[in-house]
């Protein structure tokens, strides 16, 4: 039987990877530019600047010892979203310790949300049903929320700003720089500046989302960038949860498949990698994965997950301000455990204390 000519490129590609990486010479891209080459001088004078317009909105003071956590709670056998909880319904734990939850809402703060999309490899994942799908589920976004639209495959390019303004966010879905097939899915790269530009020019006082759209979630690293580790670390610091939609494809499932094996394979060798479903777990963020028909309704449920989480907030016991990376435990009150049946917490499980 005869092989798709998409699928049969695959595998000599994969090959070679792995031959490269035993002898040690996997090719080095171009560097990436940094994030002030990618932002205009505008973008930067409003990220200074930057306040929220919405007096209606409970505001959390951006206190260096506050830490927010956003909190899905999901039941375990419909996935439908239980959003009738309160403030007791739930517990938090720092590295053991219990912690006051002292701020409470749901859904009321803005979002930052940064779309990030592949556009490297052997298959291009943003086809026009994709585009469709991105701009029907960003049209559900509330007037306080902004997006940035950032594009990456050996270097990461961000095209639009954030901006509260829907069309030049569908101007930017509508000029996504063409697929390269010929170029690499710098995992380690994308992330690391996507994080950086959050961190930088993200709502100080919304909830951070990184919103992912690729074909392939696991990659070596590109050597002349940050390590996975950096960036997953980098993730961690910017407060964002890291989503995803994977347009799912027979060669889809074959490339992501080999990706896979390659980089478990790769890991006996010590050859460094990124697996974004690992960090969407690691953030509280979950990936969500259709057949292009289907994205339209996937892309909606992942919007409405992202309205429905509910935002805790406390105020840690250790004063310490060292930058540590501390380990986060959000569950249910056993109460709500015994009456609510089997229901599913998604939070994230660590974050990155303040340094002073």
């Amino acid at each position: 039987m005869r092989i798709p000519n998409p699928i049969s490129r695959l595998l000599p590609l994969v090959l070679l990877v792995l031959l490269l990486f035993v002898s040690g010479q996997y090719p080095r891209n171009p560097k990436l530019n940094s994030l002030s080459d990618l932002l205009p001088t505008s973008t930067q004078a409003q990220t200074r600047e930057r306040t929220v317009a919405s007096p209606q909105l409970e505001v959390i003071k951006t206190d260096v010892d506050l830490v927010t956590v956003d909190a899905l709670v999901l039941q375990k056998d419909t996935a439908r979203v239980v959003g009738d909880l309160t403030r007791d319904d739930f517990q938090i734990s720092e590295d053991g310790r219990r912690q006051d939850i002292t701020h409470f809402s749901q859904g009321s703060l803005p979002l930052s949300v940064l779309l990030l999309i592949d556009r490297g490899g052997c298959l291009d994942p943003f086809n026009e049903q994709v585009r469709h799908a991105a701009s029907e589920a960003l049209a559900r976004l509330k007037p306080t929320d902004e997006v940035a639209v950032m594009t990456y495959h050996n270097n990461a390019e961000l095209l639009q700003s954030f901006t509260r303004d829907r069309w030049p966010v569908n101007y930017a879905l509508d000029h996504i720089p063409p697929h390269d097939e010929m170029a690499n899915h710098c995992l380690n790269k994308a992330f690391y500046e996507a994080a950086t530009y959050m961190e930088q020019a993200g709502n100080p006082t919304g909830r951070r989302v990184i919103i992912f759209i690729t074909g392939v979630t696991r990659n070596f690293d590109c050597a002349d960038g940050p390590s996975g580790k950096g960036a997953t670390h980098a993730v961690y610091e910017s407060g964002s949860v890291v989503c995803g939609l994977v347009p799912v494809t027979k060669e889809q499932q074959m490339e992501n498949g080999m990706m896979r094996w390659a980089t478990r394979f790769g890991g006996l060798v010590r050859a460094s990698s990124l697996n974004i479903k690992q960090i969407a777990t690691d953030t509280g963020g979950e990936v969500l994965e259709d057949r292009p028909e289907q994205l339209d309704q996937t892309f909606a449920t992942l919007m409405e997950h992202l309205r429905s989480r509910f935002s805790l907030a406390f105020v840690s016991t250790n004063k310490m301000r060292d930058g540590t990376l501390r380990k986060l435990k959000i569950e249910l009150a056993p109460a709500v455990r015994k009456t609510r049946g089997q229901l599913v917490v998604k939070a994230r499980r660590s974050y990155v204390a303040p340094r002073g």
